[in-house]
Parts: C-alpha cells; sequence; structure tokens
C-alpha cells in the first residue's frame, strides 16, 4: 500500500490549516441518518417524501432535512482527543475549519458551539461537498498539499491526496493513509453493539417461567424446554424493541447524564448496525413461535406491538405509560403459560396486574426524583413534571398492598389446599412481600433506584434473600405437611 503521508514536516508544515470533517470524524455518527431516521419518526407516513428528495440526489434530501430538523449540537458525541488537538492547533497559531457533507445549516451550529473554527465549509442545495467534489475545492482555497485533513473513511481518499498531512479517526482510515499517520480515537469497541441490545435487561424476561412454577411444572423438561424458548423469543423482541428505542430517543438521552451514555447516544455503536438488528431480532423470534403453540405467537405480537406504540407515543403520556408497562410485565406471564399450554389463573393476574403497577410507578417515581435532584422542572421525554412524587407514589404503594392482599385472599381458598400440604405457611409470603415492596420505595425516595425495579431487584442481594425466602415458604407450603391451625383454612 502506498502511503498518503507527507514527507516530515517543517516548522512552517505545522501550520497548515487544519480541515475537520464532521460525520464520523469529529462525532462519532453521522448526521444525515440521524435526520432521515428523525423524520420518519415525526412523519412515519411520509417515507416516500424521503424516497422522491433521495432521487434528485444528496442535495436535495439533505437541504429538506435541514430545514425541517434544526441540529441542537449540545449533545452531541465529540471526540474529545480530536478536540484537544484542534485548540492545540490554534494555540500554536494555526487555522482550523470545519469541512463537512452535511448540509451548511448544521456544520454552522456545530461550528458556533464548539467557538473553535475559524469558518466552515460545508454542502450547498448545488454543490455535495463530498470525496472529490471536497478535495477540489480544498485545493482550489488552499492549494494542493496547502492544507492538513481529517477524514475517515474511502470517501475521504481523494482529499487526502490533495493534503499536506493526512490524518484519520479510526482503524478504517489507517487502511488509506497508512501506519505512520496521526490517528485519533483507534479504540475498537466490538461489544458496544451488543450492549446496545441490553441483555442485562432480558432478566426481566424470566418472569416467562412464573407458570411453570404456578402450574409445578418445573420437573418436567419439555415444559422446561418451551419456557425457555419463550424466554428467548421475549428477549430477542425486547431487544429489538430497546434498539428501536434508543434510537428514537438520541436527542434526549444525549441530553441525561446517565442515558448519554448508552452506546448509540455515546457513538460508540454504529446506528445502521442498530437499524439492521431492529427487524432482524424479530424474524429470529418469529422463527422460534414456529415451534411453540399457535397462541404465542399471537401473544409476542401483541407485546412487541405494545412496545413500539409505547416507544413512539405512550410512554410520553401520563399514567397510561405507567399502566402500559405494567402490562408489559403481565404479557411475559401469560406468554409463559401459553407456551406452556395451561391456563392462568385469575388469582395470579390479578396478583401481577397489581404489583406491576407499584412497580412501573415505582420506576416513574425513581425517574422524577432524580429529575428533582438534578434541578429540572419534568422528567425528560415523559409526561410528568417535578411534584408530581406524592402522586406516583401513594398509587404505587396502595397497588403495591393490593397485590399482597391479593396473595393472602388466594392463599385463604379452600381448593388452595388440594395445591399446596401445608397452605397455612403461603402466609408467611404476605410479610416477607410487604417488607420488600416497603424498602424499594424507600430506597427509591433515597434517589437509589438507578434501574429498572426487577431488574435492581435481581441485581439487590437483600432482594434476592427476600424472593428465596418466598421460594423456600412456597416450597416447603407444596411438600412439607404440617398441622398448623388457622380459623378459615
Amino acid at each position: 500500500m502506498t502511503s498518503l503521508v507527507a514527507a516530515p514536516r517543517t516548522t512552517e508544515d505545522t501550520r497548515l490549516p487544519l480541515c475537520v470533517d464532521l460525520d464520523n470524524t469529529l462525532i462519532r455518527t453521522d448526521l444525515l441518518y440521524e435526520a432521515v431516521i428523525a423524520f420518519l419518526c415525526l412523519h412515519p407516513l411520509s417515507g416516500w417524501q424521503l424516497v422522491a428528495w433521495a432521487v434528485q440526489g444528496p442535495c436535495r434530501l439533505k437541504g429538506e432535512l435541514a430545514a425541517r430538523l434544526p441540529l441542537a449540537p449540545q449533545g452531541l458525541p465529540y471526540r474529545s482527543d480530536l478536540l484537544a488537538y484542534i485548540a492545540e492547533h490554534r494555540a500554536a497559531g494555526g487555522q482550523a475549519f470545519l469541512v463537512t457533507a452535511s448540509p451548511r445549516p448544521w456544520a454552522d451550529a456545530v461550528a458556533h458551539h464548539l467557538g473553535v473554527f475559524d469558518d466552515t465549509c460545508a454542502s450547498t442545495t448545488a454543490i455535495n461537498l463530498k470525496g472529490l467534489a471536497k478535495a477540489e475545492h480544498l485545493a482550489e482555497r488552499f492549494g494542493p498539499q496547502g492544507f492538513a485533513y481529517v477524514g475517515d473513511s474511502r470517501a475521504d481518499r481523494p482529499v487526502w491526496q490533495l493534503a499536506g498531512e493526512a490524518m484519520g479517526v479510526g482503524a478504517n482510515a489507517r487502511r488509506h493513509i497508512g501506519h505512520d499517520a496521526r490517528i485519533f480515537d483507534s479504540r475498537r469497541e466490538p461489544f458496544a453493539l451488543l450492549l446496545a441490545l441490553r441483555p442485562h435487561q432480558w432478566l426481566k424476561n424470566l418472569l416467562v417461567f412464573v407458570a411453570l412454577l404456578a402450574a409445578h411444572m418445573i420437573a418436567r423438561p419439555d415444559a422446561l424446554f418451551a419456557a425457555a424458548l419463550a424466554f428467548v423469543a421475549f428477549s430477542l423482541c425486547a431487544s429489538s424493541s430497546y434498539l428501536l428505542n434508543d434510537i428514537v430517543d438520541l436527542p434526549v438521552d444525549r441530553l441525561h447524564p446517565r442515558k448519554s451514555k448508552r452506546p448509540f447516544a455515546s457513538g460508540r455503536a454504529p446506528l445502521l448496525g442498530g437499524v439492521v438488528l431492529v427487524p432482524t431480532l424479530v424474524i429470529l423470534a418469529a422463527a422460534i413461535c414456529l415451534l411453540l403453540p399457535p397462541g404465542f405467537a399471537v401473544t409476542l405480537a401483541a407485546y412487541y406491538g405494545t412496545t413500539i406504540a409505547y416507544s413512539f407515543s405512550l410512554k410520553r403520556r401520563a399514567l397510561v405509560d405507567v399502566f402500559t408497562l405494567a402490562g408489559l410485565y403481565t404479557v411475559r406471564v401469560i406468554g409463559g403459560a401459553v407456551a406452556l399450554g395451561v391456563t392462568i389463573s385469575m388469582w395470579l393476574l390479578a396478583f401481577s396486574m397489581f404489583l406491576f403497577i407499584c412497580l412501573a410507578m415505582l420506576k416513574r417515581y425513581a425517574e422524577l426524583v432524580d429529575a428533582a435532584r438534578r434541578g429540572l422542572q419534568a422528567a425528560g421525554g415523559r409526561g410528568y413534571a417535578v411534584g408530581d412524587e406524592a402522586v406516583i407514589a401513594a398509587l404505587g404503594i396502595a397497588s403495591g398492598f393490593c397485590s399482597v392482599l391479593v396473595f393472602s385472599l388466594y392463599a385463604a381458598q379452600p381448593y388452595v389446599a388440594r395445591l399446596y400440604a401445608t397452605p397455612a405457611l403461603l402466609w408467611l409470603v404476605c410479610p416477607l412481600l410487604l417488607y420488600w415492596l416497603a424498602r424499594m420505595w424507600l430506597l427509591a425516595r433515597r434517589g437509589h433506584m438507578h434501574d429498572d425495579p426487577i431488574v435492581f431487584t435481581i441485581r439487590d442481594r437483600i432482594s434476592c434473600g427476600v424472593i428465596a425466602c418466598c421460594g423456600l415458604v412456597v416450597s416447603l407450603s407444596a411438600m412439607v405437611e404440617l398441622a398448623i391451625p388457622i380459623v378459615g383454612m
């Protein structure tokens, strides 16, 4: 390979005008891809317009998107090492220019926000400043070999060939300009896209095993296999919805102190990779449905459709979002029952409904507490204002205690004696649940609830201990016959 790196520089060469690309160079994302996605989110039925603009050329497409979607540069994932180099270059007396194929309004917004560029060169309605067009523009302005250029991909090769110094971003640029060139941010994060799937959130899909336990089928290998398939199918659909949710929520997530570190918001995972994975995961889940009863496919489709509606609309509607979240938890339990071919108890449905409403309220309450501590007036992207915490807490705690009441009424039913050797022991579950719920709300009030409540529960040692105690009590109740005199049992 012929290196594009110029000969060793003199003192004068060190102050060549520094020209820096924007997309995937100064920032770890492509603004055009983000704009297309944002446009489709705002106008889902207007995809034909994008096709019509694209047919007329990239200049028309970029111009129309820039006119409709102003850029908020504050939260973009900038490369800190490249910004530091630009600052050093200017401190040494050099000039810096932002040179990009993105439309001028977006380039100007970034340049104005950063304040480190002397001028911007960007695409217009007549010129798409990319590849050869960019190379010719810079050669005309600064002369061949009269500028330094930082790019990222094969499209920048004509520019590097005319640059006095070729620099790049990432391993891909190194292949085009040689190993001796200055390369910024050459780290690779091969697992970033995997992290975007949120595998830790698959813990919530363990709810599909509830029906297996409730039906006393845990010792049957065929039932375990069916429940495991249901778990995988729900996990694939959940990851697809998480990817879609993160892609849709990019602007909001980037302004959040914790969510800004997510793979897409931080630019660590490629946006196009996420777009491809969204339908791919759904197709894999659909294939698994072929191995389970037909009703499971209907249940899974209802789950996925609800998650899509939640991502695009329902999560911004106060209280509707909470009941939707609770419904999604409950659908997992129902899906497990359908996969096993068993009828789900109305007692289990009632218990699940109240418990999951409590946990969904807890999730929103924790977000409001966090927003209040950060001095905000509302939870970003949600339909709640700081000050709603008291109402949310009252509704959530009441719902949680209702779930315990439902369980106690279930334990008192005469037919339960046919399922458990000592049904009176089930009453010990009630104080354990009350303690766990009260502790969860107390932790949320103190600002210690940073995860989804179910994920937090599985990660929290005390919560796991409470769950283990509940499991032990239920197991003893089913297997050990004790004479416990309780009136009404």
